[in-house]
C-alpha cells in the first residue's frame, strides 16, 4: 500500500486514504478515524474488539426496532424503557447510526496516543522513524494489541524485538535511552523483559574497555545487522549525522548525564546490578556523582540553584532517601577521582541539614577520612547547623573525618614514605589541619580545649616546622585575652619551639601576648639556630680549598671540625700562620676564621646570660605573685599582660629581644679584655 498521508484536526487524527473511515478509536485525548481491515489484518484484539461492538450493535438495532414496533402498537400510550441497560444499547445505537460505523475506546494503553499513531502507521505500511525512546512504548502496545507471528506474518512484536537486539542492545546510550522509556510503561515492559535486558546491555558496555563500546554502535543504520532494507528504519540523533567515534572521556560524560535522567527506583537498579556485576568502582563513584548533582540541590557551593524544572524537584524526604541511598552505594575504597572530595563534603553538608540518618553520615565521614589529603581549607570550614554547637564551624565534625584518616593510615600498609620517613598524606593533612585551626582560631566561642585537642591530634612527623602552629597560636591569643596564664601556657604548648623557623622565632620574641616561659624557650633556640647556622658556614669555608691547593683533595666534614677544634686553641695575633690536620691554611683566611669563632663565642656567653637573668626574673616573678596571692593584694593593670604589669612594678627592666650578633660588639669585648 502506498504512505498515506495523516494530518492532525485538534483532538482528531485522519487517515487520508480517499476512502472514507469506517471506525473510531479513542485512546487518551485523541480519537482516530481509521479503516477497519487494516487494523484488523495486523491485531488480534482490534479484530474481536470490533467483531464484538459490530455483532453488539445488530443485535441492539433488531431489539430497538421490536421494541419500538411494540411501542407503535399501543394506542394513546408511550413505552418508557426502565431497563439501564437497554437505554444505553439504544443511544449507542443511535450513535452508530448518526456517525454511520462504531467506536472504540482504549483504556490504559501503552505509551499514550503516540505509540498508538505508530501502531496505526505500521497497520497501513507507512515507514516510521524509531528511536530507542519510542521502540519501548511500540513494543508493549504490539503486546497489548496481540499483534502476534501467529496471528499475522512479520507482525509488529516480531520486528520491535528485532530492533532493540540489533540497534538498542548493542550500544550504551541507547539501552539508557530505552531504560528511560520504560519507565512509561514500567509493569509491562518489566514482566516482557525489556527492562532487565536494557540494564544487563548497560552493566556489560560499561564494563568493557573498548572505547568504541562508548559511544554509538556500529551498525547505526537501517539495513545492517540482519535487518532487511524495508524494516524499520532507524534514525537516532547523531548515529546517522556524524561517522566519528568521539573520544572515551567525553562519551562516558555523555552517557553519565544520560543515566542521569532514569527515576531513582530504576536508577538504583542500574547501580546496584553494576556493583554484583564487578564493575569498575570508578565507574560506579562518577555515575552517582552526576546523578546526585542532578538531583540533589546545593551539593556544590558554587551552585545551589534548585532544578530547572518545579515538576522534577524532590521533597525533603525524597532527597533524604535518594542521598541515603547514594551514600550506601558510594565505595569505601579510596578514589582516583580529584573531585571526589568536594563532592563527599557537599552531600557531608547536604546531610546534616536533611537530617540523615547517623548510618549515613558515618559511612561519608570515613570515606572523607581515607582522602583527607585531598581536601581543601575551604571544604573543612563545615558550618554547625546544630544549635547544641557554639563555635561558627563544627569543629567535632573535623577532628572525627581527622581520626578516620589517621585509622586508615595506620591501617595501610603501602603507605608512600620519603627518605626522611615522613608521609607526603600525612604532611599535607598537617597543613590543612593548621590552616583549619588558624581559621576558627578567631572565633571566640571557640573552647581552649578544643583547639589543644585537636591541635595534639596530629603526630609530630605531621609538621616539618611549626610556623603554621604558631600563627594559629597567636590568633588565638589575640582573640581571646580574657584566658589565664595556665590555659595560655596550655594553648602555647602544642608547638615546638626547635620547629620554627628563624623567622618565626624572630616574631615570636618579640609577642607580648606568649607566656614569659615560651618566650624563653624561643628566645634560647633561636640562638641555638644561629650557632648552627654559623657553624654549618664555618664547616662550608673550611672544605672550600684554597687557590694554591685546587688541585688537592677537598676536606671531609670530620676533618673540618677537627681543624675548628685546633683553631679555638691558638692564641690571637696578626699574621699567624697555623698548620692543620691536612696542611697549611692561608694567612688572611685564618685571621677571619678566627673573628667569626669569636663572634659565634660572644653570642653564646651573651645569649646564655641573658637566659640565666630571665630565669632569675621569672623566679622573682613567682615569689611575688605568690605572696600578692596570699595576701589577697588586688590585681594592678587589668588591661595590659599580667607579667608585663608585675614586671614593671617590680623593677623589672629586661626587654625581650633578639640578639644582635654585630662585629662591633666583638671588638668592644675585646677591648675589654686584659
Amino acid at each position: 500500500m502506498a504512505s498515506e498521508k495523516s494530518s492532525s484536526k485538534g483532538q482528531a487524527w485522519f487517515c487520508t486514504t480517499g476512502l472514507p473511515s469506517d471506525i473510531e478509536i479513542e485512546v487518551d485525548d485523541m480519537t482516530f478515524h481509521l479503516h477497519k481491515f487494516p487494523l484488523m489484518s495486523k491485531s488480534r484484539k482490534l479484530h474481536r474488539l470490533i467483531t464484538e461492538q459490530e455483532t453488539r450493535s445488530c443485535s441492539m438495532a433488531l431489539t430497538v426496532a421490536e421494541q419500538r414496533v411494540e411501542a407503535s402498537d399501543k394506542k394513546g400510550k408511550s413505552h418508557e424503557i426502565e431497563d439501564v441497560d437497554e437505554e444505553e444499547q439504544v443511544e449507542e445505537h443511535d450513535e452508530i447510526e448518526e456517525n454511520g460505523y462504531p467506536h472504540i475506546i482504549l483504556e490504559d494503553f501503552p505509551g499514550s496516543s503516540e505509540s498508538f499513531e505508530l501502531v496505526a502507521k505500521f497497520c497501513y505500511g507507512v515507514k516510521m522513524d524509531l528511536s530507542a525512546s519510542t521502540v519501548v512504548p511500540l513494543r508493549c502496545a504490539a503486546e497489548h494489541l496481540e499483534m502476534t507471528e501467529e496471528y499475522s506474518p512479520d507482525n509488529l512484536i516480531s520486528k520491535t524485538e528485532r530492533f532493540l537486539s540489533h540497534s538498542v542492545f548493542k550500544s550504551l546510550r541507547e539501552s539508557i535511552k530505552a531504560l528511560k522509556a520504560c519507565e512509561s510503561v514500567s509493569p509491562l515492559a518489566g514482566s516482557l523483559g525489556i527492562t532487565e535486558q536494557c540494564i544487563e546491555s548497560i552493566v556489560s558496555r560499561a564494563s568493557s574497555a573498548d572505547p568504541s563500546l562508548f559511544g554509538w554502535p556500529v551498525n547505526d543504520g537501517g539495513g545492517g545487522g540482519g535487518i532487511p532494507a524495508t524494516d524499520l528504519q532507524l534514525i537516532a540523533g547523531g548515529a546517522a549525522k556524524s561517522r566519528k567515534k568521539p573520544s572515551r572521556d567525553s562519551n562516558m560524560e555523555l552517557w553519565f548525564e544520560d543515566l542521569a535522567q532514569l527515576s531513582p527506583p530504576i536508577f538504583t537498579n542500574v547501580i546496584l546490578s553494576m556493583r554484583s556485576g564487578d564493575l569498575n568502582p570508578e565507574i560506579i563513584e562518577s555515575c552517582l556523582i552526576c546523578y546526585a548533582k542532578k538531583h540533589i540541590p546545593g551539593i556544590l557551593r558554587s551552585n545551589r540553584k534548585p532544578p530547572s524544572s518545579s515538576s522534577t524537584a524532590a521533597s525533603e524526604n525524597e532527597q533524604r532517601e535518594l542521598l541515603e541511598t547514594i551514600t550506601s552505594n558510594l565505595p569505601l575504597d579510596k578514589s582516583s577521582i580529584s573531585a571526589t572530595t568536594r563532592f563527599l563534603f557537599g552531600l557531608l553538608r547536604t546531610a546534616i541539614i536533611l537530617n540523615a540518618s547517623e548510618t549515613c553520615r558515618d559511612l561519608l565521614e570515613r570515606k572523607i577520612g581515607s582522602q583527607l589529603e585531598r581536601a581543601t581549607l575551604d571544604d573543612l570550614l563545615v558550618p554547625s547547623y546544630s544549635y547544641l554547637n557554639e563555635t561558627l564551624y563544627d569543629v567535632d565534625l573535623v577532628e572525627r573525618i581527622l581520626s578516620h584518616f589517621l585509622d586508615t593510615l595506620e591501617q595501610s600498609n603501602t603507605a608512600i614514605v620519603e627518605a626522611d620517613g615522613r608521609s607526603p598524606s600525612l604532611m599535607l593533612v598537617g597543613k590543612l589541619i593548621d590552616g583549619f585551626l588558624a581559621e576558627i582560631a578567631s572565633d571566640a566561642n571557640l573552647k581552649s580545649d578544643k583547639f589543644y585537642n585537636l591541635a595534639i591530634s596530629l603526630p609530630d612527623q605531621a609538621r616539618l616546622y611549626d610556623d603554621g602552629l604558631y600563627r594559629a597560636v597567636d590568633v588565638y591569643l589575640k582573640a581571646h585575652p580574657w584566658i589565664s596564664e595556665a590555659e595560655r601556657e596550655k594553648i602555647c604548648g602544642v608547638m615546638d619551639c626547635q620547629k620554627l623557623t628563624l623567622e618565626a622565632c624572630t616574631h615570636a620574641a618579640q609577642n607580648e601576648r606568649l607566656p614569659l616561659r615560651a618566650v624563653v624557650q624561643v628566645l634560647f633556640f633561636e640562638q641555638l639556630q644561629l650557632r648552627h647556622a654559623i657553624a654549618g658556614t664555618l664547616v662550608l669555608a673550611a672544605q672550600s680549598p684554597s687557590p694554591s691547593q685546587s688541585t688537592e683533595p677537598r676536606l671531609s666534614s670530620t676533618a673540618a671540625i677537627r681543624n675548628l677544634t685546633i683553631t679555638e686553641t691558638v692564641t690571637e695575633g696578626d699574621g699567624v700562620e697555623t698548620r692543620g690536620d691536612q696542611g697549611q691554611v692561608d694567612a688572611g683566611k685564618w685571621k677571619k676564621t678566627v673573628r667569626e669563632n669569636q663572634v659565634l663565642r660572644l653570642d653564646m656567653d651573651t645569649m646564655r646570660t641573658r637566659v640565666h637573668k630571665l630565669e632569675r626574673e621569672c623566679s622573682n616573678m613567682k615569689k611575688v605573685i605568690a605572696k600578692i596571692d596570699k595576701e589577697g593584694s588586688p590585681a594592678t593593670a587589668t588591661d595590659r599582660p599580667r607579667s608585663w604589669s608585675i614586671t614593671k612594678k617590680f623593677g623589672c627592666k629586661f626587654k625581650t629581644q633578639v640578639c644582635d650578633s654585630h662585629e662591633a660588639t666583638m671588638v668592644d669585648h675585646r677591648s675589654r679584655r686584659p
